[in-house]
């Protein structure tokens, strides 16, 4: 697809996550918040939010749907349709179930508890050396659909195994911590930027060292200049908008 805008997280991942920690506060009440706690738990949100994207990518990167506006459009409706459901059901909320629910929406670090890390680590650790492995592959990929199939890749099943496994760190990330919908692509689009080539073996770590240095960042200014504790996803939010649009009228296209 060759397209640096299109993430998971704007293809639903917070809107779903929202609307699981919603659901189980209206349903439950206070101790709904409390049933969502545990690894049983985690690891039920992480497949349901694998489940979700393995799907939309498998439909939609099929035959005529493989295009990058469709995708886009579905995931903008898709990411709609889920937070007026999460609105409805929080205006029905009383005001103390609403003040715990807010607590968990957002992005987070200190969300993570450290029971979940036993399981979180090792999958990402496994994904993050399948797509270390696959990076010649993805370096292929990145010349675009006709060069990659001319080069022998079989580009429609590359590309859905590639997300499916993009859609699990995304899912870990989001059970473990909540939601953070511009952090991957911040840390994306700055790699690309400061680092112009399509290998990837050298993209990944440049990545992730930008992720890390927008995280703490963040953190530093949270609690050392606004002397606050809010949320850290306040910051990364506000600096990914601001992004993400100013690439978008740069390029001029999706």
């Amino acid at each position: 697809m060759n397209n640096r805008i299109l993430t998971p997280g704007i293809m639903g991942f917070g809107s779903l996550y929202t609307v699981i920690q919603t659901s189980a506060v209206f349903l439950l009440g206070v101790s709904g918040a409390s049933a969502l706690v545990g690894v049983v738990p985690f690891l039920l949100q992480m497949a349901a939010m694998v489940l979700l994207a393995t799907v939309l990518y498998t439909w939609l990167l099929g035959g005529k749907f493989s295009n990058v506006h469709i995708m886009l459009l579905v995931g903008v409706v898709l990411g709609g349709v889920l937070g007026s459901l999460s609105g409805f059901m929080q205006r029905m909320l009383t005001p103390s179930e609403f003040d715990v629910l807010q607590a968990r929406l957002f992005g987070n670090i200190s969300n993570a508890r450290s029971d979940y890390l036993p399981y979180a680590i090792p999958i990402v650790l496994a994904v993050a050396a399948l797509l270390w492995i696959r990076a010649n592959t993805l370096n292929v990929m990145a010349l675009g659909r006709t060069s990659a199939l001319n080069l022998g890749i079989s580009y429609k099943r590359e590309l859905i195994v590639i997300m499916a496994l993009v859609s699990l760190l995304v899912a870990t990330a989001t059970a473990l911590t909540g939601p953070m919908m511009f952090l991957g692509f911040l840390g994306a689009i700055l790699a690309y930027q400061f680092r112009d080539t399509y290998s990837h073996r050298m993209l990944f770590p440049m990545a992730v060292l930008f992720a890390y240095t927008i995280l703490a960042g963040s953190y530093f200014v949270l609690r050392h200049i606004w002397d606050s504790r809010g949320a850290v996803t306040i910051i990364v939010e506000l600096i990914g908008g601001a992004v993400f649009l100013v690439v978008l009228m740069r390029k001029g296209r999706l």
